[in-house]
C-alpha cells in the first residue's frame, strides 16, 4: 500500500483502477481507508494527489472515525454538523429521563443514575439527532426546493441503515437522520442530490446534469458522501 508524508502524519492509501473517469477522485471511508480513483497514474504522479489533497483527507478520515462510537462517557466525542464536540455526563436524581443540552462547544447530558446505560444514553442521542435534524434540515430543503425550482410532496426523516436519504415514486424526501452529523455542505448536496430526484428518477446523464446547474462541484461532493459510509 502506497503512502505520503504530510507533516509529522502518514497517509496511507490504495489505488483503484477504473477507466473511463474523465478526472481522478479521493474517497475516506471507515473500512476502506483512503482510496484513489481513476486512470493509471504512475505513483509519483498518485502521490501528488493524495498531497494535494492531505488535509481535507486528514479531516475526513477524523470524521469517519469519529462515526464509529463505542462508548459514551465523559470525555468521549460525538459528531454534529462536521465537527466532533466533548460529551459531559452529569448524574442529576431529580430527573426522571435524559436531557441533552448542546451548548456550541459540548453536549452535557444531565440524566439519573438509573437511566446511566449506554442502550439509553444512546437512545437519548439518536432522539436528539432526530429532533436537530428535523429542526435544521427541514428550512434548507425549503430553500433549496424554492432555489431549484424542484417540488416534493413531503419530508420525512428515519434512521436508514444504507443510504444517506431517498426520494420515492411520488416524490417523498427522505433524510437520514444520521445526515445531521454532515458538514452542512454535504447536507445541503444531498437535499439537491434528493431534490433532482423529483425531475429525474435515475442517475442518468440527465439527472447530473439537473444536478450540475445548482451545485457545480457535484463530483467533489458526491465522493465526500462516498466516503461518509454508514
Amino acid at each position: 500500500m502506497p503512502d505520503v508524508q504530510y507533516g509529522n502524519r502518514t497517509i496511507k492509501y490504495s489505488i483503484y483502477e477504473k477507466t473511463g473517469l474523465k478526472s481522478h477522485y479521493i474517497s475516506v471511508a471507515q473500512d476502506e481507508g483512503v482510496v484513489l480513483k481513476g486512470s493509471r497514474l504512475s505513483l509519483e504522479a498518485s502521490n501528488q494527489l493524495i498531497l494535494k489533497k492531505a488535509r481535507w483527507i486528514i479531516e475526513k478520515l477524523e470524521l469517519v472515525q469519529a462515526q464509529q462510537v463505542d462508548e459514551i462517557v465523559t470525555g468521549s466525542r460525538m459528531q454534529y454538523l462536521g465537527r466532533k464536540y466533548y460529551v459531559q455526563l452529569v448524574i442529576d436524581d431529580t430527573r426522571s429521563d435524559i436531557l441533552i443540552r448542546f451548548t456550541a462547544s459540548k453536549f452535557q447530558v444531565n440524566l439519573p443514575a438509573s437511566l446511566h446505560s449506554q442502550r439509553a444514553l444512546k437512545a437519548a442521542f439518536q432522539r436528539f439527532f432526530q429532533q436537530k435534524a428535523k429542526e435544521k434540515i427541514t428550512p434548507r430543503v425549503r430553500k433549496w426546493s424554492k432555489l431549484t425550482g424542484l417540488d416534493f410532496e413531503a419530508l420525512k426523516f428515519r434512521q436508514l441503515e444504507k443510504r444517506w436519504g431517498s426520494c420515492t415514486p411520488s416524490n417523498n424526501i427522505i433524510i437520514n437522520t444520521d445526515a445531521i452529523k454532515l458538514p452542512f455542505t454535504l447536507i445541503d448536496y444531498l437535499i439537491v442530490h434528493e431534490l433532482a430526484h423529483t425531475k429525474v428518477k435515475n442517475h442518468s446523464q440527465a439527472f447530473w446534469a439537473e444536478v450540475s446547474k445548482h451545485i457545480p462541484n457535484w463530483r467533489e461532493l458526491d465522493s465526500q458522501l462516498y466516503g461518509m459510509k454508514l
